[in-house]
């Protein structure tokens, strides 16, 4: 009997030393992940976050649907290891929902400037895996409110994000009634800048969104709440790919918006501008508001 102990022991410490072993890669590997989709980042803290946040822990259970761009769904994989490459991972297979480019997120993060003590927005939270990141920058003095529309993708965030108190998951849309914040982040397509959005926004506030009529391709726009005035700071960020925000979606100004990006220019807009009459510098005109390749007028 002692034998069987003796041997038994020997087996369970010989496979604790392998999970041991297994973990330290898999680290090595998210630090080098975080390294590689961060060298277009300013922000080194980051590169600390996504080193920081187990990407399994928010994947769900293996195997997994990798693949990126046009590829996505394509392969399966239940090896921890390749969620640390640069590709889309599967939230749900069925409904097209995934957890987005790390590259593209770590580069919009960047963009919103996120400051520790803020309080950020976000719109289509997923699993929670950059929400997770967002919780990270803003630190425990901050605050993360993150909205998902689908009740059993908000559950799941909301299991993920246990360990993290500064979060709020609600299983709601967020294209109204929002609290005051320093920066919304939006993971879904809209055709236009909506006024819940805007009104959210503190003075010096960020709004960064997938400007995207449904079923076409877009780029992230990001705002900025001037202290006063019609003028507000805008330029479009990279070329996306996002499924549509539900309320955030306009067929007429969408149809317009695709023709915009067809004749280009997207690159020379500079402001949001309310009011007014139609211009030369208009890139595209919406009902009460233009993006326009004016910059703001100095005061």
């Amino acid at each position: 009997m002692r034998g069987r102990r003796t041997r038994r022991i020997v087996v369970v410490k010989q496979e604790q030393g392998l999970r041991d072993v297994m973990a330290d890669e898999i680290a090595k590997r998210r630090q080098a992940y975080a390294a590689e989709i961060s060298r277009r980042v300013s922000d080194p803290r980051i590169e600390a976050a996504f080193a920081a946040v187990p990407r399994e822990d928010f994947a769900g259970p293996p195997p997994w649907r990798i693949g990126s761009g046009g590829l996505f769904g394509r392969t399966a994989s239940d090896d921890p290891a390749r969620l640390y490459d640069d590709v889309l991972v599967a939230i749900d297979v069925r409904r097209g929902i995934n957890n987005g480019q790390p590259s593209l997120h770590a580069q919009s993060i960047d963009a919103l400037r996120i400051k520790e003590g803020e309080t950020v927005i976000q719109i289509g939270a997923g699993a929670g895996y950059y929400t997770a990141i967002l919780a990270h920058l803003v630190g425990p003095a901050g605050k993360v409110v993150a909205y998902e529309i689908e009740p059993d993708i908000a559950e799941r965030a909301k299991a993920n994000l246990a360990r993290y108190p500064q979060v709020e998951v609600r299983a709601r849309s967020g294209v109204d009634d929002l609290p005051k914040s320093d920066a919304i982040y939006v993971n879904a397509a809209a055709t236009h800048p909506l006024g819940a959005w805007l009104d959210a926004l503190k003075v010096g506030g960020r709004l960064l969104f997938p400007l995207q009529a449904a079923h076409s391709t877009g780029a992230m726009l990001l705002i900025t709440r001037p202290e006063s005035g019609d003028v507000w700071p805008a330029r479009f960020l990279s070329a996306v790919v996002f499924i549509a925000c539900e309320g955030a979606q306009d067929r007429a100004t969408g149809r317009k918006l695709d023709e915009a990006f067809r004749r280009g220019g997207s690159g020379q807009v500079r402001s949001l501008r309310f009011g007014g009459a139609p211009g030369q510098s208009d890139w595209l005109r919406g009902d009460g508001w233009a993006l326009t390749t004016e910059a703001e007028q100095e005061t």
